[in-house]
């Protein structure tokens, strides 16, 4: 074999080499990025999730906003990026607790009866208005001492939060978007898409609630969207009671 040619096969040899040890890396690298996705969502492989879908508030026949469609259908993208199956139940036919699979909830209390029983268990600290009369606080948030008021198209919040059941390690995490009107309900799930792996990194699997603000929705859709803040601890804790008022307060 001459010089010429045992240079060759060395070059091939360390060529396949190269590519095999890349492949290997790759290989792990996106593997490692897999499960971090599904142990932040809660969606090994082949396990089961809960997809709860609410109504149309402006409609009396059961639907579904088109653009809560657009947030269940990214939802159903996420899962199945992880490997994951998926039941879609509507917000009125779900009879059973919380923690055995992961659940996907959408829509706020007015049109989902699912989210008004997850406030409830673990959102003490949040009240939204659910009165159908215009005014200045129809679909206001109250999030511990802080209220956020809608302007429509302008102005509008959503919480996104990702909720366990109490410290039961092995429990699903429960995801909650729950916004002032349905296209902020689809900024939420695509915010979620987006920055997942950021929210990871940050919280890990431990829950929490952020509040976001879609900006003029009229004219950018779903896709301008600002974090307010982190408010887990101010909507895990219960609101103050109001103190009675007393017949005598009222006169004159």
């Amino acid at each position: 074999m001459t010089d010429d040619v045992r240079n060759i096969v060395l070059g091939v040899i360390a060529a396949g080499i190269s590519a095999a040890l890349g492949w290997l890396a790759r290989t792990y690298l996106w593997k490692r990025k897999l499960r971090r996705k599904q142990a932040f969502f809660g969606l090994p492989a082949n396990a089961e999730s809960l997809l709860v879908v609410n109504r149309d508030p402006a409609t009396s026949e059961p639907a579904v906003h088109r653009f809560d469609v657009f947030a269940l259908l990214e939802l159903s993208a996420l899962i199945k990026d992880c490997g994951a199956h998926v039941q879609v139940v509507t917000q009125d036919t779900v009879h059973q607790g919380f923690g055995e699979r992961t659940e996907f909830c959408v829509g706020g209390p007015g049109s989902n009866r699912r989210m008004v029983a997850h406030m409830a268990a673990m959102l003490p600290g949040v009240r939204i208005n659910v009165d159908p009369e215009p005014g200045p606080d129809r679909a206001a948030f109250q999030i511990g001492a802080e209220r956020y008021r809608m302007d429509p198209g302008v102005t509008e919040y959503v919480m996104l939060a990702r909720l366990t059941a109490g410290d039961r390690r092995e429990a699903r995490p429960v995801f909650l978007f729950c916004g002032q009107r349905a296209i902020t309900n689809q900024a939420a799930t695509r915010y979620l898409a987006r920055h997942h792996e950021r929210l990871a990194r940050k919280h890990g699997n431990n829950a929490f609630v952020l509040l976001l603000k879609v900006v003029n929705s009229q004219a950018y859709g779903p896709d301008v969207v600002e974090l307010v803040g982190d408010v887990t601890r101010a909507a895990a804790s219960p609101l103050p009671t109001p103190e009675p008022t007393s017949r005598n307060s009222h006169r004159a």
